[in-house]
């Protein structure tokens, strides 16, 4: 399951289990979680809106950053990729990460175009072991 700008992956565990394993398979891939937003708490708090459980995070790999950084500084303001993460139904919990493919698309840098491909490899990686949890994946690139 994929959109353009995303890949998507559903699980059938709640949020929070979902978000442990999620964090276990960037981890993997030597990529973390470096923000996170209570979306579900901000809407509520600010518009009165009620939501299912949503939360925003900041998906990052220190070594891409450190090769986007040095080739193109300004690349920065485009950081970390986003990862949605939504409880839509309760048990089934839906993650979306922004393909890193878009950052790359906003420039002519070679260097920074590599750093994405590696790096949405990473993420296609992550994607997989979400929801191919017994396979065993190693990964084909490695990051830079």
């Amino acid at each position: 399951m994929n959109t353009p700008y995303a890949l998507l992956v559903e699980l059938a565990q709640p949020m929070a289990e979902a978000t442990a394993v999620l964090r276990a398979a960037l981890a993997a891939e030597q990529m973390g979680i470096v923000s996170e937003v209570d979306l579900q708490a901000s809407l509520k708090a600010q518009l009165g809106v009620d939501t299912p459980p949503q939360r925003l995070l900041g998906v990052c790999s220190p070594r891409v950053v450190h090769v986007l950084t040095r080739a193109e500084p300004d690349i920065a303001a485009l950081l970390p990729c986003g990862c949605a993460v939504s409880e839509p139904v309760p048990g089934l919990t839906r993650i979306a990460m922004q393909d890193p493919r878009l950052i790359g698309a906003a420039t002519n840098n070679p260097e920074v175009r590599a750093a994405c491909e590696l790096a949405r490899a990473a993420l296609r990686r992550v994607a997989d072991r979400l929801a191919f949890p017994s396979s065993t994946l190693s990964a084909q690139e490695s990051l830079p």
